[in-house]
């Protein structure tokens, strides 16, 4: 299963950093580091193990920093993607709030029969952004992995105020399916002074707003709009991009990340003026990950629920393998399922990659006993590797 692999070791101890994302559906990521510490030390119980959950930025990321720091949750009620209340919550420490739009906006929100982002809006994460304004956050982080919406942030911009009005001066729904129809964009009624406040929109994807990698092309159809929709939506989002431009002075479409979350990344930096910040960084800075590497680490064993062409776009497993990279310690992915094997090798030059799949099981077996396979394939790992 595993191939045999040399480790430079200069002393007598090994040292080994597990710093997986989780494997959604199955494992936490705090489980995955679990289930690796075991079969670790299965093989060798001298062998120190740091453990170091980590997440790219997308939903369960506040889950992953509430592991390391503590946060207080703040509760209210707002609208879902379709406009029904519902309880959400977001939450703070200090003068900073961490609000995820999948608490509020997410396709989990929704059964799968109400999934169609051509009808869905943000609405739900602007009135948490309105009430942390409201309540003096001064920085607010806004992560917005799992959306049901393609709406460029509109439903989140009319929470705070924004309106959007069509080339007869009627007041259009916050919904993607009226992108197209935008001709106004009235900012006059805001509530919120924007130099007051740091808006950091911290996601996990880099497509532009339209076109053929844009959010409507590559997403939509997950979030159930039809082949014709979709068509609908990508055009909306080009005649949003132009709104914004004239109203606001303000170029979104070829912003890396615009196109995250089905545009919202664009509208929370024409809207909020925020900066987009890869997902994996934010945690990996948040969660002080460097101090573990200074801490004489001779392997990291990293991985997430699926590695395939998207991994390299900028999850969890690339940024280990930046941070690999930058100080010369060699990684190993541990996962689900492998894609695009030959292809993550080449960019990230892992020690190795192992995956649940290869073990010739079902799909339905691997993930409800997902532990067990990552417990045996992590000692695998360290039974293979030869020190040096």
């Amino acid at each position: 299963m595993v191939k045999k692999a040399i480790v430079k070791l200069n002393k007598n101890k090994m040292k080994i950093l597990v710093a997986p994302d989780k494997f959604k559906g199955s494992l936490s990521a705090q489980e995955v580091c679990d289930a690796i510490e075991k079969g670790i030390k299965k093989h060798d119980s001298t062998i120190e193990v740091i453990k170091h959950p980590l997440a790219d930025g997308g939903e369960g990321t506040i889950e992953i920093l509430r592991y390391y720091f503590p946060l207080k949750q703040v509760v209210l009620e707002v609208q879902n993607p379709l406009f029904k209340s519902i309880k959400s919550s977001y939450f703070v420490s200090k003068d900073t709030a961490y609000i995820e739009m999948s608490n509020a906006s997410g396709l989990q929100l929704l059964e799968k029969k109400d999934q169609n982002c051509y009808y869905t809006s943000t609405i739900g994460i602007g009135q948490l952004i309105k009430d942390a304004i409201s309540k003096g956050f001064k920085n607010i982080n806004l992560f917005i992995g799992g959306s049901a919406t393609n709406d460029a942030g509109i439903g989140m911009a009319t929470a705070l105020g924004y309106h959007f009005f069509d080339s007869n001066e009627n007041l259009l729904k916050p919904i993607g399916k009226e992108l197209i129809n935008i001709s106004k964009i009235d900012s006059s009624s805001l509530f919120f002074d924007l130099s007051n406040i740091n808006f950091t929109v911290i996601c996990d994807v880099k497509n532009p707003l339209f076109g053929e990698n844009g959010a409507a092309y590559i997403y939509a159809s997950q979030k159930g709009a039809s082949k014709k929709e979709v068509e609908l939506l990508d055009e909306g989002l080009q005649n949003f991009s132009v709104q914004v431009q004239n109203y606001l002075n303000i170029y979104v479409a070829d912003i890396e990340g615009s196109g995250a979350a089905g545009g919202l990344g664009a509208g929370a930096v024409a809207f909020l003026n925020a900066k987009i910040q890869s997902g994996i960084e934010f945690v990996l800075d948040q969660t002080n990950f460097n101090n573990q590497i200074n801490k004489g680490i001779d392997l990291i064993i990293t991985g997430e629920g699926s590695v395939d062409k998207q991994t390299l776009q900028g999850k969890v497993v690339k940024g280990i393998s930046n941070i690999s990279k930058k100080y010369n310690v060699p990684f190993y992915i541990v996962s689900g399922i492998v894609k695009d094997k030959n292809l993550v090798v080449e960019a990230l030059s892992p020690l190795g990659i192992s995956s649940i799949m290869e073990l010739d099981v079902s799909i339905d077996d691997a993930m409800k006993n997902a532990s067990k396979y990552v417990n045996a394939i992590a000692n695998d790992i360290v039974r293979n590797i030869k020190m040096k």
